[in-house]
């Protein structure tokens, strides 16, 4: 799933009798005597529904068009009326031509499971060319919808299916949707023993199953139709799993996880959405304490033109973390809003902006230009950075900001926290991931091990992994309610950046900041730093040019180290085994250009895994990248395509001709 073109919503038309319909096809969604219906009799039916799923952990459904989503609907009613049900139920959908919010309310105001299409309705995400995670049933349905066309996006998926829907407009009128690639793409998505079905039984249909494994059938049809496909796979050949493949830990479903600040926090949360237990230690007392005990942060995503790499992890992970705090914020248990988020571009002018908004073809409800007199109302300044006229910039519609404490609290829901615990060395033995005291004595164990400590990881992994994680120093000030030299009412000022931050904080404070300062390792907050951060703050028009600028020592702020990657992504899945690489690359038997393909200690000592190098945009990535985590170790499908997974693994960071251990060093670690 590389960068994809813009999103074309579908068209819908209804027939006389209030069939749905799309007049760029010429067909019907779905047969006339009924959605949930045909949904019942030909896909969960067909694929031995609910049966198969009883008494499993997980059971995944791949459907190559969700249409109306339909089918998902009458799959979530199924699971809902069983009591056998599996644990968790994954749905993955393809589609290329998403509806509107307004329209999926149209289709669905006569809905079978109308309390179901309206919690469909209100997890409807912006119609952007990713990978969307929807959760459902507390986390037990998660709906994975990718937008997009099924051929270019279905290559990047990392799953295995235990059922296929295969369901679409009619061959003769989307023959790309069912064509001989397609059969070839979905092919390496198939569980052993899985099922298929589809309406159609076109002989184009039956061949393609055919050609990847599956024994075919007729069965009775549906709304009109003689007959539909069924089938199973029952491949007389099956081939050896590819050098990349690593099975899922097959043990207890425990873990231990290392630190709980966000990146733990995050660990954390992605084993418990997996039915797993976790364990989270950490040297603190309480969770947050370090650097993600800042009162509060940015959240939001970023923008190129063209679309980058980099581009479509912040986006796919804000948006994800937007859906998954938007309870919370509701119910007053993380403090933050995200609700518009507005990055000041002094450089660029409304045309040229325009101009890349057009290239991407984003959907203005994620993200939109905004000239100097729209920003300056959206934010609530007077004017703009530099005290001038002022200046355009982009307004992020699901971004903000969050309390980094409050949020890991809230990922941390569920596991079992103990503080005061400084780990020094990790041991394996008789399968069991030990964390040892300064005087060798186990603090806690677990069979999979997650380490998330920050600039702290590496001298806990010591020659386990390379990693290359910088130390940022950074102050952030706070200026109290009422401070005089502030220029406008801190309720109403919206979260932005520019030249430096500001957000207004709930009782009435506003933190701006924060400085960038390599190589620093002083824990002093420091006058000159609240002065740089002072003076950023003027040239957005926060503060009074003229505002005194004397005691600053009395000003409330904040030091932290952020963990910086080169590339500014961060780090999760299991380290490189860094000798085994070397020795691979020595022999060149071995191919190892591909990430996938290098050697891991997973697969020496059996789950090992980190999580770090979340750095100045940690609240955007956490969440996200927990759970691609969660995915690596569980085996459960991976809410995010195999090029960002590729992005933030940590054997982007090793090499085949220099093993050696990590660019940071003891005395500048901090977590």
């Amino acid at each position: 799933m590389n960068a994809a073109a813009p999103i074309s919503p579908a068209r819908i038309d209804l027939l006389p009798d209030g069939t749905p319909c799309a007049p760029d096809y010429g067909d019907v969604y779905h047969a006339t005597a009924g959605a949930f219906a045909q949904a019942r009799h030909v896909f969960l039916g067909g694929n031995g529904l609910p049966g198969r799923w009883q008494g499993r952990e997980r059971f995944v459904v791949l459907e190559t068009g969700f249409g109306l989503g339909n089918n998902f609907l009458a799959t979530w009613a199924a699971w809902r009326a069983d009591p056998q049900r599996c644990e968790r139920l994954v749905f993955i959908s393809l589609e290329k031509h998403p509806l509107t919010p307004a329209d999926l309310a149209r289709v669905h105001r006569s809905s079978e499971a109308p309390a179901l299409a309206a919690e469909l309705l209100a997890q409807w995400p912006p119609l952007t060319p990713d990978l969307h995670a929807l959760d459902f049933e507390g986390g037990r349905v998660q709906l994975l919808l990718v937008f997009g066309d099924a051929l270019q996006t279905l290559p990047g998926l990392q799953a295995e299916a235990d059922a296929l829907y295969l369901d679409g407009f009619a061959p003769a009128r989307n023959a790309e949707l069912w064509s001989a690639e397609l059969f070839r793409r979905l092919a390496r998505l198939v569980a052993p023993g899985a099922t298929a079905a589809t309406w159609s039984a076109a002989r184009a249909v039956r061949d393609g199953l055919a050609s990847i494994g599956f024994a075919v059938e007729r069965a009775p049809g549906f709304g009109g139709k003689r007959d539909i496909t069924v089938a199973r796979h029952a491949p007389r050949f099956v081939p050896p799993r590819p050098a990349a493949w690593r099975p899922p830990h097959a043990g207890p479903r425990q873990a231990l996880v290392i630190g709980a600040g966000l990146a733990g926090a995050a660990a954390a949360h992605g084993l418990l959405r997996q039915g797993w237990q976790v364990e989270v230690i950490d040297r603190q007392a309480t969770p947050a304490a370090e650097t993600s005990g800042n009162p509060g942060g940015l959240m939001h995503g970023i923008f190129n033109a063209p679309d980058s790499l980099h581009a479509r992890w912040f986006r796919t992970a804000a948006l994800r973390t937007a859906r998954l705090a938007a309870p919370a914020l509701a119910q007053g248990r993380v403090a933050g809003r995200l609700d518009g988020f507005l990055r000041l571009e002094p450089r660029l002018d409304d045309a040229r902006a325009r101009a890349q908004l057009a290239t991407v073809g984003l959907p203005a409800d994620w993200i939109d230009w905004q000239d100097a007199a729209a920003a300056a109302a959206f934010s609530g300044l007077p004017i703009g950075i530099d005290g001038g006229d002022g200046c355009g910039g982009w307004q992020f519609g699901q971004g903000g900001w969050l309390s980094p404490a409050d949020w890991s609290r809230h990922l941390l829901h569920g596991a079992t926290f103990r503080g005061g615990l400084a780990v020094q060395q990790l041991r394996r033995e008789n399968g069991l991931w030990q964390a040892l005291d300064a005087h060798g004595r186990v603090l806690a164990a677990a069979p999979v091990l997650v380490v998330a400590a920050a600039l702290g990881s590496p001298a806990l992994l010591q020659d386990r992994a390379r990693l290359s994680l910088a130390p940022v120093r950074g102050q952030t000030t706070v200026l109290p309610a009422g401070w005089p030299g502030l220029r406008v009412d801190p309720s109403r000022l919206r979260p932005l950046s520019g030249q430096g931050y500001a957000l207004a904080l709930p009782d009435g404070r506003v933190l701006t900041g924060a400085t960038t300062q390599h190589d620093d390792p002083d824990p002093q907050v420091r006058a000159t730093d609240h002065r740089h951060n002072l003076q950023r703050a003027q040239r957005l028009g926060l503060v009074e040019a003229n505002a005194a600028l004397e005691r600053l020592e009395d000003l409330a702020g904040r030091v932290g180290w952020r963990a910086v990657t080169p590339d500014r992504l961060p780090l999760a899945g299991p380290p490189v085994d860094e000798a085994a690489l070397a020795a691979a690359a020595a022999t060149g038997r071995q191919r190892l250009d591909a990430l996938r393909l290098r050697p891991r200690r997973h697969d020496e000592e059996g789950g090992l895994y980190l999580l770090a190098g979340l750095g100045s945009r940690g609240l955007a990535s956490a969440a996200l990248a927990g759970e691609v985590l969660a995915s690596w170790i569980t085996g459960a499908p991976c809410p995010v395509s195999a090029d960002l997974r590729d992005a933030i693994d940590p054997a982007r960071q090793s090499s085949a001709r220099s093993p050696g251990r990590s660019s940071v060093s003891p005395s500048t670690e901090r977590s």
